[in-house]
């Protein structure tokens, strides 16, 4: 596992924990949803692509990682909630505006960001992005159902990528450990899962995601089990400085399925004026 320097922040009154490498414009990369995911975990292979050129970080969303988990009585671990993460870490780190990566629920959250703070965003990169499809994926709803075992987990990573991808039996305990001695964890995960299962899943309405200006690349692999490629699509038509990039022989994690492509394809085309 690659090692960075670790860091927490306040964001609307939790601590968030980030790792950071690089200098030069802030770029922040935002995880997904799945079982035991992280910013170190997720975006580990991408850091020698953007740190020559960003000040890159990589954050826990609330309730994953190291970052806090607040109560699940009380705490609404929804979209909002994470854009309001996002937005607070942002103006935390006082670099602004930055440049957001995001996969699949993390996606929904630099959305959310675009729209409710345009000013704090230069470039977005959706990969692999949930957003627009009013179904709850099979992979959020077979969670609410997860075990925290470490044969689920590798199960989880078999659904998130292609039936030929060699899967990290280190990743696997990694992930598998953030959760399996951590109740609150456990609890904020599954509590996060529920939400979105409640509300049908995670989606904006077409209006607000076509009122995104932001110039904005869509990465997604052509064989992605979790967000089909017509939701891809379907969000670059919707959006008027919407830029592609299909990949094929790719599930949904690019990031770990095809790093040298994803990160090559990503770091020129946020560094292109």
């Amino acid at each position: 596992m690659l090692k960075l320097p670790s860091n927490y922040v306040e964001t609307a009154g939790y601590k968030t924990h980030y790792v950071e490498a690089g200098s030069g414009p802030l770029l922040i990369l935002i995880h997904g949803g799945g079982a035991g995911a992280d910013g170190l975990g997720n975006w580990q292979q991408c850091f020698p692509y953007y740190t020559p050129y960003f000040h890159t970080v990589a954050y826990d969303m609330v309730g994953f990682g190291k970052s806090d988990s607040p109560d699940v009585e009380t705490f609404p671990y929804d979209k909002d909630a994470r854009t309001a993460q996002a937005i607070a870490l942002i103006e935390a780190l006082g670099e602004g505006p930055a440049y957001l990566v995001g996969n699949s629920m993390g996606s929904v959250a630099a959305l959310g960001v675009a729209m409710q703070r345009p000013d704090l965003v230069s470039k977005l990169v959706l990969m692999g992005s949930a957003g627009i499809n009013r179904k709850v994926p099979p992979a959020i709803a077979a969670s609410a159902n997860y075990d925290f075992s470490l044969e689920a987990m590798r199960n989880v990573m078999r659904v998130l990528t292609r039936p030929e991808f060699v899967i990290d039996e280190e990743l696997v305990r990694y992930r598998y450990e953030l959760l399996v001695d951590n109740p609150e964890k456990r609890k904020s995960f599954l509590r996060t899962v529920q939400v979105v299962i409640d509300s049908g899943g995670i989606y904006y309405e077409d209006e607000e995601i076509s009122s995104i200006k932001t110039p904005t690349l869509i990465f997604h692999g052509r064989d992605d089990k979790v967000i089909p490629l017509s939701d891809a699509i379907r969000t670059m038509e919707l959006m008027e400085e919407a830029h592609a990039h299909f990949v094929p022989h790719c599930g949904h994690w690019a990031m770990m399925e095809q790093p040298e492509t994803f990160g090559r394809v990503t770091a020129e085309w946020l560094r292109a004026n």
